[in-house]
């Protein structure tokens, strides 16, 4: 019905990008029926800016962090709900009946979908700004859900579990909001329904989804993001609003915090001109579309405390490497800082995008050829041990 799509951005440069600081965001309410998450991001909302200025760890979150909140992403569904059902209503989808949850491009194959109005919006803002952390909120379930959603076999889906590349940093994202929730920790799941050890799941474990925004948000956002399920009932009754917010509150500051996490910094030429599009990730962490810096030269990797061996790119030329060793730096709301200098730069490379089709296909192949000769090789052993 044209609606907007409103976004709340919130911290000590909430007009524009400030080099340094990163971007952080919460969506809520993509399913319209879902509605725990529309309300608690307005209480979130209420929140921050009430503390800020007075709390201290709210006030250093906001002066380091960019923080936006968009509490609906499908008002149309959210005003089509008319009768409230904790299991289902046609509410979930948008006014054209489609679910923005199965809507994006997917890397596993090919999503045969018109790309939705709601969709287009949160694509061109993922692209537009520089995320670096996020997290979905649904309702239907009690569990912190992580990527990926989809798979194949280059994934190690066979095994009934979709890797992605920093599967350590997600799980520990996951346990990071489950563990500070008031329960969600404790995995009973709902009405005896499938019970989630620690309350988290692998999103692909738990069920196979196809076009989903968690997956788009990691592979072309650069953005890792979790899908948080926040209450058995999708629409519970208004009584129960105040204690879902209690029961979120601090997972959701813990959870903002850990923006921070990792590596950041700059690719400069001699002169210190920032080199947009040159590549940066961690050694043995090469992503299927490489994750490249923004017009700032900037660059965000979040990694757990360790040794990694970060490489940086500029097309063309040499590439550098560094060595560094990562801390817990959330508490200091900082990631640690290392810039690359490139002296014998003088371009700025040219924008390299990242095509949206299936980019896992390739990858499949070689998984499955592998493992046949793999499994050749094993069965000769096999043969001449009989022999």
């Amino acid at each position: 019905k044209g609606r907007d799509l409103w976004v709340l951005v919130l911290g000590k440069y909430p007009t524009h990008h400030k080099i340094g600081i990163p971007e952080f965001k919460y969506v809520a309410n993509m399913h319209g029926d879902e509605t725990v998450g529309r309300e608690i991001l307005l209480h979130l909302i209420d929140f921050l800016v009430t503390n800020y200025g007075h709390d201290p760890v709210i006030t250093r979150l906001l002066n380091n962090t960019r923080v936006h909140i968009m509490p609906t992403m499908n008002p149309d569904g959210f005003e089509a709900t008319k009768v409230p059902d904790c299991y289902y209503s046609l509410g979930r989808y948008n006014r054209n009946g489609e679910d923005l949850n199965r809507n994006f491009p997917d890397a596993f194959e090919y999503n045969n979908v018109t790309i939705q109005p709601e969709t287009r919006a949160v694509m061109d803002w993922i692209k537009n700004e520089t995320f670096v952390l996020s997290a979905n909120l649904h309702g239907g379930a009690l569990v912190a859900s992580y990527a990926f959603d989809n798979g194949n076999a280059a994934t190690g889906s066979w095994e009934g579990y979709s890797r992605a590349l920093d599967d350590d940093v997600f799980v520990h994202l996951a346990k990071t909001y489950s563990y500070n929730h008031a329960s969600m920790y404790k995995g009973a799941g709902c009405d005896n329904r499938q019970p989630f050890p620690e309350g988290i799941t692998n999103g692909y474990s738990w069920y196979q989804l196809e076009g989903g925004m968690q997956d788009y948000n990691y592979i072309w956002g650069q953005c890792l993001e979790i899908t948080l399920e926040l209450s058995c009932c999708k629409y519970p009754p208004e009584a129960q609003l105040e204690k879902f917010w209690r029961d979120n509150r601090v997972a959701l500051v813990e959870y903002m915090k850990q923006v921070h996490l990792g590596i950041k910094g700059q690719v400069m030429d001699s002169r210190g001109r920032p080199i947009p599009n040159a590549i940066v990730e961690a050694k043995g962490r090469a992503h299927v579309c490489p994750y490249r810096t923004n017009d700032h030269g900037e660059y965000f990797l979040l990694l757990l405390p360790g040794t990694y061996v970060i490489n940086a790119t500029v097309p063309g030329f040499k590439s550098k490497l560094k060595t560094v060793e990562i801390l817990d730096n959330t508490a200091n709301f900082s990631a640690l800082k290392y810039d690359f200098y490139f002296s014998e730069v003088s371009v700025t490379p040219r924008a390299a995008s990242c095509p949206t089709s299936p980019l896992y296909g390739e990858q499949e192949r070689t998984s499955a050829a592998g493992r046949a000769a793999l499994h050749s090789v094993l069965a000769t052993t096999i043969l001449l041990a009989v022999m």
